[in-house]
């Protein structure tokens, strides 16, 4: 009977998802998140731009086993709300901080993919009190620098007014992912580039352009040794990091063709971080 539901049902995923997740609100957004294991330490992942919660799946299986794995979906993200009138990545870091005054979490390690570091960052420096350690996956390859040329962007900008749609996929696929990335990665991070919610992405996509200015700020504000766990499809340069990251860095490197590790070769990633995790444990 259960069968015939399931197939009777295409929404079933989602109905699913919803009675195993919880949610809290702020500035009229739903926040959905979900939360599973029962250690010490919390591992809070934070996921990229215009992707969701469900890219974590393989590291909440891998770690929720020793430690409280959250993850959530920000708002205009996947289940969360879309109702939200004013869209920011200051907006974003608050909801993070709402989560952890909201559950009362402490000792919490940041896990940030992509712009999701970026959140981490203002989240982390607007409330560091309970937050022990910070992680960004595949980010800060040029931290603090504008590396990209300003008529690019600028293309981009007026592109994205154009053809939301086209251009994030067109972007997705330049930047994100390489002929050599497996079809199914491909097709997963393309649709979800293609369905982002348009007026989120209209308003955050040109602040992730000029994040760089707020890592120059914020970076050397950050009270944690920075680690990077980051792919070699594009090379990292470390001048900035050694410029700007007051309490060190380290940059821990693994082989793949795209920006999603955690879909490409979670295994590798689950490894990497568990050997960042037990290291920032044992410096507490």
């Amino acid at each position: 009977m259960f069968g015939r539901i399931l197939t009777a049902t295409p929404d079933i995923k989602t109905f699913l998802k919803k009675i195993f997740m919880k949610e809290i609100s702020r500035d009229n957004a739903v926040i959905n998140y979900h939360k599973s294991g029962n250690g010490e330490i919390i591992l809070l992942f934070v996921h990229g731009s215009y992707i969701d919660q469900t890219y974590w799946n393989e590291q909440v299986k891998y770690f929720n086993h020793h430690f409280t794995v959250i993850t959530l979906d920000l708002p205009g993200h996947g289940l969360s709300g879309k109702e939200r009138k004013v869209w920011s990545t200051k907006g974003f870091a608050e909801d993070v901080v709402a989560l952890i005054k909201e559950l009362d979490l402490k000792n919490v390690i940041l896990i940030g993919h992509s712009w999701g570091a970026d959140v981490n960052l203002l989240a982390a420096t607007m409330h560091p009190q309970q937050i022990i350690g910070f992680i960004a996956v595949d980010y800060y390859k040029n931290a603090a620098t504008l590396s990209i040329p300003q008529h690019e962007i600028d293309n981009v900008k007026t592109n994205l007014k154009k053809d939301f749609a086209g251009t994030n996929e067109n972007y997705a696929r330049m930047a994100l992912l390489t002929p050599q990335t497996p079809a199914e990665i491909t097709n997963r991070v393309v649709k979800d580039f293609r369905n982002a919610y348009e007026p989120m992405g209209q308003a955050v996509t040109p602040e992730i352009f000029d994040m760089y200015k707020i890592q120059k700020d914020l970076l050397p504000k950050l009270k944690y040794k920075l680690y990077l766990i980051n792919i070699d499809y594009i090379p990292t340069s470390e001048e900035p990091l050694k410029q700007y990251c007051k309490n060190g860095y380290e940059v821990l490197h693994i082989k793949g063709t795209s920006h999603f590790p955690m879909l490409e070769t979670p295994q590798e990633l689950n490894k990497k971080l568990e050997q960042v995790i037990n290291e920032i444990i044992g410096t507490k």
